[in-house]
């Protein structure tokens, strides 16, 4: 590139974070100047998605009921398939996620034994911007094997010699970078963290014999499948490496996204790699997409397990829709967190996990999902045990037959008291820790990320504003309820932290939280307002 055309596209480029001279080293003038062309390239298209998004809704919201879609009938009839996928992702029987900004867990997370780590910009990240670059450092030296950090106590921890395969997930399409600016413009959070990654990294990937590969979250249509298909390939030739070899997953964890699988996997074709069912945020975008449907009232969110019906075919969809296109299909997350002080308490856990990840391993998912390190010899031993290859892409489920009924009616049960309180803990707790630049938090001995939360407020969105919802004791559950609960926490969090409640953000929390749930729309995310605080 000429100077003349490096200094044209870096003179609306301005960066309003705290530059230290490890950031400087990741926030180079060439790295910006392909973020930037990204985002001149791209916004408009991504801004577009974001007015679909919202058309659909307003059509839902009237009474339209989704469906699969009849324009591509074509390509789910029609028979096609993906590339083999690169070597090194040909056996993902475990994987294991966390934030990419904490470099101990990056370098744990890598070490686990886990055949592939996903290090998360998103969900399981705030998105300050010390986490946002700090992120990119650690996954730069973790892709060169010179990752290391060391303890307040000298402890030094370091790469073993053959590491989990990374795969990152950027942020979604409806979340912004606020610290950098292009034109006047924030950049997409998603073109941020995938740039930055791909300009630092993809050569040296490609190198060491894998390459780039990407998580992508929360999409909601195959249009939005052929922005990054889009972008992929702009990038690829931008950067003068070859057409195919960014391999991405799409987390099918919108209701709308699992009427188009098929259709997703053919948008992104030579870059898929397979699907995953994001069971958490799928259980949210349910409530959000059907907020104006009574019938789609969701009982505690413990009884809306992988074995109800409704999310069970969409975890059998989501298999049967991969191995018909040679693609990989990638089970729930496993959040459990071992309970070392309780041997009995960790034994239940670990049950929990194990059928969970039999379940899944039967039905004939390719790999699995654990939040922590201490998953990882059970799910693997379940798989070992029932995949004893590489995958199971030649299990087809040629016969079965998912409706969409099968994908959208909500299973019966009850809605509790404690479930009440559980929403509002769960809420509280992980918002004030999220405020705080930690996006993975430990409740319960349950590792929560956004998504988690996203469920607590939504549903207490909806059983606040859905018309006579009462608890198994009879009492309804009103607005006036939620608020008592809420100051009920807080006064207990406020008499057991004494003194370092004034230093927490927990009023903060609980102000985002209230608002959300007495909110007479449903809003779009929590992170969305929360990012307002945060910067």
């Amino acid at each position: 590139m000429q100077s003349t055309e490096m200094t044209s596209e870096l003179a609306n480029i301005e960066i309003h974070g705290r530059m230290t001279p490890e950031f400087e080293e990741i926030l180079t003038q060439d790295a910006l100047a392909f973020v930037s062309r990204l985002h001149r390239t791209f916004e408009a298209r991504r801004n577009s998605i974001l007015q679909q998004r919202k058309e659909r809704q307003d059509g839902l919201d009237a009474g339209e009921q989704l469906d699969f879609l009849t324009e591509t009938e074509a390509i789910r009839q029609s028979d096609w398939t993906i590339p083999t996928v690169p070597a090194d992702l040909r056996d993902r029987r475990v994987e294991i996620t966390g934030p990419a900004s904490d470099r101990k867990m990056v370098i744990n997370a890598l070490n686990s034994g886990a055949r592939v780590f996903m290090a998360d910009f998103e969900d399981a990240n705030s998105p300050t911007w010390n986490n946002s670059v700090q992120g990119q450092t650690n996954l730069r030296d973790a892709v060169r094997r010179t990752i290391r950090y060391v303890n307040e106590s000298g402890r030094e921890y370091v790469l073993i010699q053959d590491p989990a395969v990374l795969i990152v997930r950027p942020r979604g399409w409806h979340l912004l970078e606020r610290n950098v600016t292009v034109d006047g413009e924030p950049v997409s959070g998603s073109l941020f963290d995938f740039g930055l990654y791909l300009y630092h990294n993809a050569k040296e990937l490609l190198r060491r014999q894998s390459g780039p590969y990407f998580y992508l979250p929360k999409l909601e249509s195959h249009v939005e499948a052929r922005l990054w298909n889009d972008v992929f390939t702009y990038a690829e030739a931008n950067l003068g490496i070859p057409f195919g070899s960014i391999r991405a997953t799409v987390l099918i964890e919108t209701i709308p996204a699992a009427f188009e699988m098929d259709e997703i996997l053919y948008e992104l074709r030579s870059h898929a790699a397979g699907l995953n069912c994001g069971r958490w945020d799928y259980i949210f975008s349910y409530i959000k997409k059907q907020r104006r449907k009574t019938e789609s009232l969701l009982p505690d969110r413990g009884l809306v397990t992988m074995t109800t019906d409704m999310m069970h075919n969409y975890s059998l969809l989501a298999i049967k829709t991969c191995h018909r296109r040679n693609a990989h299909a990638i089970g729930g997350m496993a959040a459990q967190i071992p309970i070392k002080s309780n041997p009995v308490l960790n034994q239940e856990a670990l049950d929990k996990v194990r059928a969970d990840k039999e379940r899944e391993a039967r039905d004939g998912h390719d790999g699995t999902w654990v939040a922590h390190p201490g998953l990882v010899p059970v799910a693997m031993e379940v798989f070992d045990e029932q995949m004893p290859g590489a995958n199971q892409l030649n299990k087809g489920l040629e016969n079965l037959s998912i409706s969409a009924a099968d994908l959208l009616t909500a299973p019966k049960g009850e809605i509790t008291e404690s479930g009440v309180q559980t929403n509002v803990r769960v809420g509280l707790e992980y918002t004030e820790a999220w405020l705080r630049g930690f996006g993975a938090v430990p409740i319960n001995n349950l590792m929560e990320d956004a998504a988690t939360a996203e469920i607590s407020r939504a549903q207490l969105w909806q059983w606040t504003h859905f018309p006579g919802v009462t608890m198994t004791d009879g009492e309804s559950v009103t607005l006036g309820l939620v608020r008592s609960v809420i100051d009920t926490e807080l006064a207990k969090l406020a008499a057991s932290m004494g003194e370092k409640y004034q230093e927490s953000r927990y009023e903060e929390a609980a102000m985002l939280l209230w608002n959300l749930v007495k909110s007479d729309e449903l809003e779009e995310f929590l992170t969305l307002k929360g990012y307002e605080l945060l910067t």
